[in-house]
């Protein structure tokens, strides 16, 4: 049994892309449709928050003070200090459905994220990766909803979803080079009635995926195997992440994007931060180092 309590009543719209900082000891996540960035003090219960311009999808802490965040246009760095944004690089100009999604750094502080097709009926989706030089690298195309992206623990296994597909690849990773290959399904998630959403790794290597409409976080041991499934009081979990002192606390963030009053009248936590005790300890995620 996993103890369950939503830490935040934020009433997201579409929560997303939690981000545990350890040298702070807070959560970072976004509300993807209300343009937010959030910051979240387990300690106080405080949960501070800035206006983005655009539709922000994921975000890393930077070394050298801030955040790097991928939003419509491209990589952006933010100066939580100011709210001022400074744009990066935008690698889809000729793409105007699409938005930036899921992403976080890698094991060696390199930024991925992945844009989606924002209706969700192309495959024009790609995977980037930011290096700290600010260069960028298109690593995977032809997806229509960028997910589920995490490393192994020595960071040479990345996994990385579509959601549009209900599959999750698994593939090999230089974390030096932060090079890619041979692609091969990991898991299908057809079987749930949900697609897999986002996702992070636990000390022992294992994969909790969120899984939209089906109202459930899963956690799958590295060779694919289902291991433990989790049901959620709300019916769109959209990430997961480990955080808290001993990094033993599992976040997740949720919606209630396109849903009803009816449909919310059953789930009215839906769009909260939510905080569980699964018996295991995640890994502290890198500071971009751009």
């Amino acid at each position: 049994m996993s103890e369950i309590a939503c830490v935040l009543d934020a009433r997201a719209i579409l929560g997303e892309g939690p981000l545990w900082d350890v040298q702070d000891q807070a959560l970072y996540w976004v509300d993807i449709k209300r343009r937010e960035i959030h910051r979240f003090d387990p300690a106080s219960g405080r949960d501070g928050h800035w206006p983005s311009p655009e539709d922000v999808g994921s975000l890393a802490v930077r070394e050298q003070g801030g955040l790097v965040v991928a939003m419509t246009s491209g990589f952006h760095f933010f100066d939580p200090a100011t709210g001022s944004f400074e744009a990066i690089a935008d690698p889809e100009t000729d793409r105007p459905e699409n938005r930036f999604n899921d992403g976080k750094p890698d094991r060696r502080g390199r930024f991925w994220a992945g844009p989606m097709h924002d209706p969700e009926t192309r495959a024009s989706g790609a995977l980037y990766r930011l290096d700290p030089d600010l260069g960028w690298h298109r690593m995977v195309e032809g997806v229509t909803v960028s997910n589920g992206l995490a490393w192994s623990p020595s960071g040479d296994v990345m996994y990385y979803a579509c959601s549009s597909a209900r599959t999750v690849w698994a593939f090999d990773c230089d974390p030096d080079e932060g090079t890619i290959g041979n692609r091969r399904v990991f898991i299908e998630t057809s079987a749930f009635g949900g697609a897999p959403d986002g996702a992070t790794v636990d000390e022992e290597g294992c994969y909790w995926l969120t899984l939209p409409a089906a109202w459930k976080v899963v956690r799958y041991d590295p060779k694919g195997r289902l291991i433990r499934v989790i049901d959620l009081p709300v019916e769109l979990p959209t990430c997961a992440m480990f955080g808290g002192p001993n990094l033993d606390v599992l976040y997740v963030t949720t919606s209630r994007f396109n849903r009803t009053e009816a449909q919310l009248a059953s789930q009215p936590l839906a769009g909260g931060l939510f905080a569980l005790e699964v018996g295991v300890r995640g890994l502290p995620e890198a500071r971009f180092r751009g």
